[in-house]
């Protein structure tokens, strides 16, 4: 069985290059099925959950070469390059979609061009309910015909999948990320203008709707929670490159915040961390914008305990509230976390309490003591946020931590190992074949 092997004590100081966004990839991936001409990716992560939708992807009609991913150097980007001429299936199999949720994606884009789709229902991380309501609220309102069936989406246009989506006005009774990019994905090839109300104003949305303009589409109000879109006939190829992951570049940041350490994170952007920058700075931690990146260092032998309340973007990503427990498990005082997004995302909390964390869970409110030592232990990673927070809490802990159940790290970090390792951390991978 493959682990991460880490031992703690050691500051962090050195520079580590953040990668594309994987939550931009997968949509701009997916934009693929709304042209007949190439889409090029520069700057895509070479992560499992990339390798997951590019085989979808082939299996609907896409020629997809992933060869130049992982090569990336000083002066070269990776680049994956996508172009599906042909749609030759209309069916997402359960067999792929199953093993990540952003797989959903490809179903606006699909009835928009094809004007049909067959779309498993989602896998993914099992962080709580996540259902597909929203995505399914919205391509009604677009004129798709929804039904649900054996485990699967149907989704048709009018006269039997021959009739163009309509632009239509919908609001959003919550904020969603996934249907807020299925929607406007469908609604670019829609006859008409679509209005989306509440829509999700993340930084991936906005890189989502940036390239979709250079493909032809006719969007407004990018970067704000009211998009218009005016369909048009057909889009273009484009040559895009995918914004630097703000979670990546998070958890980087919070990996200096609790080993007392400097870093520059190459390609970061602050202003998309905003949130987590305040959160830092009340800890103890100051984050600057330089040029080609993020300057971070801790001015505190130990952090100050911060209250901390997820929510939408702008408001404190859930994907950095694991790793912002890690911090405040070491921090000097008590802190309050409320997780607004997802019901079921404290799962990391009892691999945390193993290693010495002073944690109490109250539904969606988890009050941390700080304590003034972790210890290296034996730990297991629930989803990809979890693993990230353990490897945290393992770089300050006296002794070994052992992570296992490493493939929902895989999903979303690329070569973190490798990175953390190169500013001073004491971690290594062990695949677990050799008995």
């Amino acid at each position: 069985m493959a682990e991460i092997l880490v031992n703690g004590g050691n500051r962090l100081q050195g520079e580590i290059p953040v990668s594309g966004a994987k939550n931009a990839a997968l949509p701009l991936m997916a934009v693929t099925l709304l042209t007949a001409e190439p889409v090029t990716l520069r700057n895509c992560p070479d992560l499992h959950d990339i390798s997951t939708l590019a085989n979808l992807l082939r299996g609907l009609g896409s020629e997809v070469d992933a060869s130049a991913l992982g090569l990336a150097s000083a002066d070269a980007l990776p680049v994956l390059r996508l172009h599906t001429p042909e749609i030759i299936s209309i069916r997402a199999p359960y067999e792929l979609v199953s093993q990540m949720r952003a797989s959903i994606l490809v179903l606006g884009p699909l009835v928009a061009r094809m004007g049909r789709a067959e779309v498993s229902l989602p896998g993914g991380c099992a962080i709580g309910s996540r259902p597909v309501d929203l995505h399914l609220l919205g391509l009604e309102a677009l004129g798709a015909h929804i039904t649900l069936r054996d485990g699967y989406v149907f989704a048709e246009t009018a006269h039997g999948g021959k009739a163009r989506l309509q632009g239509a006005k919908i609001t959003f009774p919550k904020v969603s990320v996934g249907a807020t990019e299925n929607v406007v994905m469908a609604a670019t090839l829609a006859e008409g203008r679509t209005e989306v109300l509440n829509a999700a104003q993340e930084p991936e949305i906005v890189d989502l709707c940036q390239c979709l303009i250079a493909m032809g589409a006719q969007i407004s109000g990018v970067g704000t929670s009211h998009l218009i879109i005016d369909g048009v006939e057909n889009l273009g190829g484009v040559t895009h490159q995918v914004v630097a992951d703000r979670i990546e570049a998070g958890t980087f940041a919070v990996a200096a915040a609790i080993t007392g350490g400097e870093l520059i994170l190459k390609n970061g952007r602050l202003d998309h961390l905003g949130s987590l920058v305040r959160v830092l700075a009340e800890a103890g931690t100051v984050c600057a914008e330089i040029s080609g990146g993020i300057h971070v260092a801790s001015t505190v032998d130990r952090p100050h305990a911060v209250n901390v309340t997820t929510q939408p973007y702008p408001g404190f990503p859930t994907d950095l509230q694991a790793q912002t427990m890690s911090l405040m498990v070491v921090a000097d005082g008590s802190a309050v976390l409320t997780e607004t997004i997802f019901e079921n995302r404290y799962m990391h909390v009892p691999e945390l309490i193993r290693m010495g964390a002073n944690i109490e869970i109250d539904g969606r409110i988890a009050v941390v003591r700080g304590v003034d030592r972790l210890y290296g232990a034996p730990v297991k990673a629930s989803d990809l946020r979890a693993s990230a927070s353990l490897i945290l809490a393992g770089l300050v802990a006296t002794g070994e931590t052992r992570l296992s159940d490493i493939h929902h790290l895989d999903r979303g970090y690329e070569r973190i190992e490798e990175k953390l390792r190169g500013v001073g951390a004491t971690i290594e991978r062990h695949d677990g074949t050799d008995g």
